[in-house]
C-alpha cells in the first residue's frame, strides 16, 4: 500500500522496493523503528522518496506524483479469494476507479503499479478527454478504436456527438455552423425526419435560455458533456471503457436488494442503517402497528383521510356533512403529543366525500355531492363554493406544481382550476364516470379509473358528443356498471389529453394513488385485491390480496418511509400492510369497530405514523408501541365547544 508521510505529502510519494508475494491488506507503523520509514507486517521496509516510477502506467490528473520501483505482485489463478464468479481484475481495476473517484489518486496508482492491471487504455482516456473539451473529431475518429464495429452502433453514436456539436453551435449562436452540422452530419445519420424536425425548429430559438429550455438540454457549460459520455457508453464494451461510478451502482444494487429483502424495512437510506459491516435489517417492533390515539369526534361514518403536506395536520371527511381539521402534535411521545380540533368544518348540505390539501397546506378542498368548497385552513372560513358538476365530485387532486387543482365526477367531466377556484379548462366527453383520479408527481401523467365506459361518439366534425349518465350512487355503496367491461382504468398525457392506455378491468375500481416516483399507480379493485400497475410499461405488475372488498368504496396508499409498503383498509374491520415489492401480506391490524375500514393515509413526514379512518366513527393513528405507555390508548372525543381544539377530552 502506497502511504504518504504527513509531514511529506505534498512533496514526497512513498516506494517498495519489492515484494515477491501479496501481503496484509494493511500497514503497520513500527514504533521501534527508523524516524525514516516505516515497516509493514512483514518486515519489508518502506522508505520515502521522491523518485519517479519508471516503466509502469500513472494513474493521475496531472498533479498527482509519479509512483517508483513498485514490483507487481504474482498471484495465482485469476479469480478473487475461492469465488469463481469474480474476476480479480475487474475487481482491481474497479477499486481503481473508486479510488480516483473519491481523490485517493496516488492510492490508485500504486494498486495499479502494483497489480500490473490498467484501469483504462489510452485511448479511453483520450476519448473521454476530447468529449469533454468538444474536440467532436477526434472523438468520432477514435469510436471505431473503442470496439464500436457494429454499423449501427457507429451510426448512433455519431447522431449523438453531432448532435450535442449542433446544439453547442447553436448556444454560440453560430447559426451558419450549425445548419452546416445539421446537414451535413445530422441528415445522413438520421432515418427519423420527426427527429431531424424537431431538431431544425431549435434554429427559431430567441435566445441560449430559450434553446436549452426547448431542447431539455443544460448547455456546454452544464452537465450535458457528461451525460453524452453516459450515452455514448451503451455503444462502447464495458470491458473497455467501465461505466461512471460502477463500484456505486453495485453498493447501490446491494442496498436495494438488502432492503427488499427486509420485510419491515422503515428506516432511512443512509451510512447509518445501511452499514457495509453488515447486513441490514429492520426489526418488527418498530413498526408502526399499534393504535396510539382514537380521534373520536364525528358522528357518523369517516369516509377519506389526507395529511397535509408538512403532516402536522390532517383533514377527515364524513357522512355526517363535515370535515375536519386536526392538529397533530410533532411530540415523538404519543403520551405527550397534543392532537387538536383546529376546525370543524359544517357548512355542506350533503355527506363529504373527497378532502385535497393545496401545496402550501392554505387551502383544503372538499366536496359534497356535485358541489366543491374551499376553506381557508388559517380560519377555517370557506372562501368559495363551486358548482359546475352535475353530479357527484369523486376526487380532488392539486396539482404537483401548486397552480391549481383537477376535480372529476360521476358526470363524465373533468375540470381544472385555478388556485382561487376559477374555471381553466373542462374535458368533456370522458368515457367513463369517473370514480377516482390522481396525477402524477411529475405532471405527465393523468391516471383515472371508473365505470360505465363507453366509446365516445363524435360528430362529423370530429367533435364529442355527450353521452347520457346511468343513475348515481351513494358514497359508501359500491359503484357499479351494468357488465364487467364497463370498468376501465385510463391513462391520459396530462399536458395534450391524448390517451396513453385504456385498459378494461373485470371489477370495480374505487381508489387509485401513484407513487413518489410516478411509475406506478395503486388501484382498489373488487372484488378483494389491490392493484399495482407499472405506467411505464402498461402492464399488470403485482396484485396484492387478503383484505375484503366487495360492496363499498375502498381507499389505499402507498407506505412506508421510502414508498415500499401498501396499505389498505377493508370491509372486515381490519387494516392490511404489504410489501411493495414482493406482495408478502405482513400485517393485518384489528381494532376498528363495526363497519368497513374506508381510507389509510401514510404521514408524509414521520415514517413511522399512519391513520385510518371506518365505519365506526373514528380516526386511529398507527405507531410503533410507546416504550412507557404499556400500550395504553388515548382518546379525543367532542366536548360540545365548535368543533374546537379546547373542547377536546382524553381518556
Amino acid at each position: 500500500m502506497h502511504i504518504l508521510h504527513p509531514e511529506q505529502a505534498s512533496a514526497s510519494s512513498v516506494s517498495i522496493d519489492s515484494v515477491s508475494e501479496a501481503g496484509p491488506s494493511s500497514l503497520t507503523l513500527d514504533k521501534a523503528g527508523p524516524s525514516n520509514g516505516f515497516t509493514n507486517g512483514n518486515g519489508f521496509t518502506i522508505s520515502k522518496t521522491n523518485s519517479s516510477m519508471n516503466g509502469s502506467s500513472s494513474i493521475g490528473n496531472g498533479n498527482s506524483k509519479h509512483i517508483s520501483s513498485i514490483a507487481r505482485v504474482s498471484l495465482p489463478g485469476t479469480t478473487l479469494y475461492d469465488d469463481p464468479y469474480v474476476d480479480r481484475e475487474e475487481f482491481v481495476r474497479l477499486v481503481m476507479q473508486s479510488l480516483r473517484d473519491v481523490g485517493y489518486i496516488e492510492s490508485a496508482a500504486t494498486l495499479e503499479a502494483e497489480s500490473g492491471y490498467s484501469l483504462e487504455a489510452t485511448e479511453v482516456t483520450e476519448f473521454r478527454q476530447y468529449v469533454l473539451s468538444a474536440d467532436w473529431a477526434n472523438a468520432e475518429s477514435l469510436l471505431s478504436q473503442l470496439a464500436v464495429v457494429d454499423e449501427e452502433a457507429l451510426w448512433e453514436a455519431r447522431f449523438l456527438i453531432g448532435r450535442q456539436k449542433y446544439l453547442e453551435l447553436l448556444e454560440a449562436r453560430k447559426t451558419t455552423l450549425a445548419l452546416q452540422v445539421l446537414r451535413n452530419e445530422l441528415a445522413p445519420l438520421s432515418a427519423n425526419p420527426e427527429q431531424l424536425h424537431a431538431l431544425s425548429s431549435l434554429i427559431m430559438c430567441s435566445d441560449p435560455d430559450d434553446l436549452r429550455r426547448r431542447a431539455s438540454w443544460d448547455g456546454a457549460s452544464g452537465t450535458s458533456r457528461q451525460a453524452l459520455l453516459s450515452d455514448l457508453q451503451d455503444f462502447i464494451p464495458s470491458t473497455t471503457m467501465i461505466p461512471s461510478r460502477r463500484f456505486a451502482t453495485l453498493l447501490t444494487q446491494s442496498r436495494h436488494y438488502q432492503r427488499q429483502r427486509c420485510l419491515y424495512h422503515n428506516t432511512p437510506m443512509n451510512a447509518a442503517s445501511f452499514s457495509l459491516f453488515s447486513d441490514h435489517h429492520c426489526d418488527r417492533e418498530g413498526f408502526p402497528r399499534v393504535t396510539t390515539t382514537i380521534l373520536d369526534v364525528h358522528t357518523d361514518e369517516v369516509w377519506n383521510v389526507a395529511w397535509s403536506h408538512d403532516g402536522l395536520r390532517l383533514a377527515s371527511a364524513s357522512k355526517d356533512r363535515t370535515a375536519i381539521i386536526w392538529r397533530i402534535g410533532s411530540d415523538a411521545e404519543p403520551s405527550s403529543r397534543e392532537c387538536v380540533v383546529e376546525f370543524t368544518l359544517r357548512e355542506h348540505p350533503f355527506p363529504v366525500g373527497a378532502v385535497a390539501w393545496s401545496l402550501d397546506d392554505s387551502i383544503l378542498a372538499t366536496s359534497a355531492e356535485n358541489l366543491i368548497s374551499l376553506w381557508d385552513t388559517k380560519t377555517g372560513k370557506c372562501i368559495h363554493t363551486v358548482d359546475s358538476h352535475s353530479e357527484t365530485v369523486s376526487a380532488l387532486v392539486w396539482l404537483p406544481d401548486g397552480s391549481g387543482f383537477m376535480s372529476a365526477s360521476l358526470d363524465r367531466k373533468i375540470s381544472s382550476w385555478d388556485m382561487a377556484g376559477k374555471l381553466r379548462d373542462d374535458w368533456t366527453g370522458v368515457p367513463i364516470r369517473v370514480t377516482d383520479m390522481a396525477v402524477a408527481p411529475d405532471m405527465k401523467r393523468l391516471v383515472t379509473i371508473g365505470v360505465g365506459y363507453v366509446a365516445t361518439p363524435t360528430t362529423a366534425d370530429g367533435v364529442a358528443e355527450p353521452t347520457p349518465p346511468p343513475a348515481t350512487t351513494e358514497n359508501s355503496t359500491a359503484v357499479g356498471g351494468t357488465r364487467p367491461s364497463d370498468n376501465r382504468m385510463i391513462v391520459y398525457d396530462l399536458k395534450t389529453k391524448a390517451v396513453e392506455l385504456s385498459l378494461p378491468t373485470d371489477g370495480e375500481l374505487t381508489s387509485v394513488k401513484i407513487s413518489a416516483n410516478s411509475q406506478f399507480a395503486l388501484i382498489n379493485h373488487a372484488p378483494d385485491e389491490v392493484h399495482l400497475w407499472d405506467l411505464t410499461e402498461g402492464r399488470l405488475a403485482r396484485k396484492f390480496t387478503g383484505q375484503r372488498q366487495g360492496h363499498h368504496v375502498i381507499r389505499s396508499c402507498f407506505g412506508g418511509i421510502d414508498g415500499n409498503l401498501v396499505l389498505s383498509g377493508s370491509e372486515d374491520r381490519n387494516v392490511y400492510v404489504w410489501q411493495l415489492d414482493t406482495g408478502v401480506l405482513l400485517e393485518v391490524l384489528p381494532g376498528h369497530g363495526t363497519g368497513s375500514v374506508n381510507s389509510v393515509a401514510w404521514n408524509p413526514r414521520n415514517g413511522g405514523m399512519f391513520v385510518s379512518c371506518s365505519d365506526d366513527f373514528t380516526i386511529r393513528i398507527w405507531e410503533r408501541l410507546p416504550c412507557d405507555t404499556g400500550g395504553a390508548l388515548s382518546s379525543i372525543r367532542d366536548n360540545g365547544m365548535n368543533g374546537k381544539g379546547k373542547g377536546k377530552v382524553r381518556s
